[in-house]
């Protein structure tokens, strides 16, 4: 059953809370830094963020994780040749962040790692460093993509750089 403190807060947010977190001029600077780090491995990274869930999700009790599954298939973030793909999630209402790594990345990184990547970004965004933030963690994920899926000539993007607005 969800919080009636969690309801209100989800569906009070306006959609326009992430435009205040993420202006353009961040989102350009976080599609600059996913295709810059893409240069340097045969990965694919994702970075997708949301206000607040719908009412059908949050009457189902749905978590930032599994929301992150939703958008990692939404998003074809599994649909890489190599099974090379990253997704990083936001959901600015709970501030939880989830990073979900395709299989091929699943069976050589430990979620541990994910996982402190994730800790270490709600925290800059606890402060209000989301630019920084997010700049850094793709940063941490590209260094774990080279060192397991180095680039074997030119990276063909397989997905795009741009962050998905949910």
């Amino acid at each position: 059953m969800v919080s009636l403190s969690r309801l209100l807060r989800h569906l009070l947010t306006p959609d326009w809370r992430v435009r205040q977190c993420f202006p353009a001029r961040v989102m350009q600077a976080v599609e600059a830094s996913i295709a810059a780090s893409e240069t340097r491995h045969a990965g694919e990274i994702r970075f997708a963020v949301e206000a607040g869930l719908p009412l059908a999700s949050l009457l189902h009790g749905e978590t930032a994780r599994l929301r992150a599954v939703e958008a990692f298939s939404r998003l074809r973030v599994w649909d890489t040749e190599n099974n090379s793909g990253v997704l990083i999630y936001v959901q600015l209402v709970d501030r939880k962040v989830e990073i979900l790594a395709d299989r091929g990345i699943s069976a050589l990184v430990p979620q541990a790692e994910w996982d402190a990547v994730c800790r270490r970004l709600e925290e800059s965004y606890r402060k209000g460093d989301f630019e920084q933030g997010t700049i850094a963690a793709i940063e941490e994920i590209g260094v774990r993509l080279a060192r397991h899926f180095p680039p074997l000539g030119a990276n063909p993007n397989e997905l795009p750089d741009r962050p998905a607005i949910l």
